[in-house]
């Protein structure tokens, strides 16, 4: 599995976020809030919705599962002006990504797992220290054997 490499560019979203790890997962929760409002929020560029993972410096460095992050459920919009109540703003930075397109219902463990014990140390890359996140487009569906998800990583060349 190679991924293709794109620049991001700068993005706002409006979303909601909670602190989970690896061990406690709170994926289902954040996104059964977020979901039933998204509709509540204006000017949204496309029918993505964005998976994001805002890891502390050290997260990898020292990785346990029971670390926490945070964890948003988000929409592109083209304004921030206008903000939902209970909702927060995230910007992400333009930068380089590698970005893995995966297909299939339920194969992101693995993949997560070939992306930094594989494919990561034996690339030109190292991690960048930005927000990761997942493109949950259309073809995205829980459980359906042709769902299809984009996973970004956000990469620099090693010096």
């Amino acid at each position: 599995m190679q991924p293709r490499i794109e620049i991001l560019t700068t993005k706002k979203l409006i979303g909601m976020s909670l602190e989970t790890s690896l061990v406690e997962n709170k994926t289902v929760q954040l996104f059964k809030t977020f979901m039933p409002r998204k509709k509540e929020i204006q000017n949204i560029k496309s029918k993505d919705v964005f998976d994001i993972r805002v890891y502390p410096n050290d997260y990898y460095a020292n990785f346990s599962p029971a670390a926490t992050f945070t964890k948003w459920a988000a929409v592109e919009v083209s304004t921030l002006e206008e903000m939902p109540t209970g909702m927060k703003s995230i910007i992400l930075t333009g930068g380089e990504y590698a970005v893995f397109t995966i297909k299939g219902a339920d194969s992101t463990p693995s993949t997560f797992q070939y992306i930094f014990t594989q494919w990561l140390p034996n690339s030109i890359y190292i991690l960048d220290n930005r927000p990761h996140f997942d493109i949950l487009g259309e073809k995205t569906q829980q459980r359906d054997p042709d769902a299809e998800e984009e996973i970004w990583i956000p990469i620099q060349l090693k010096a």
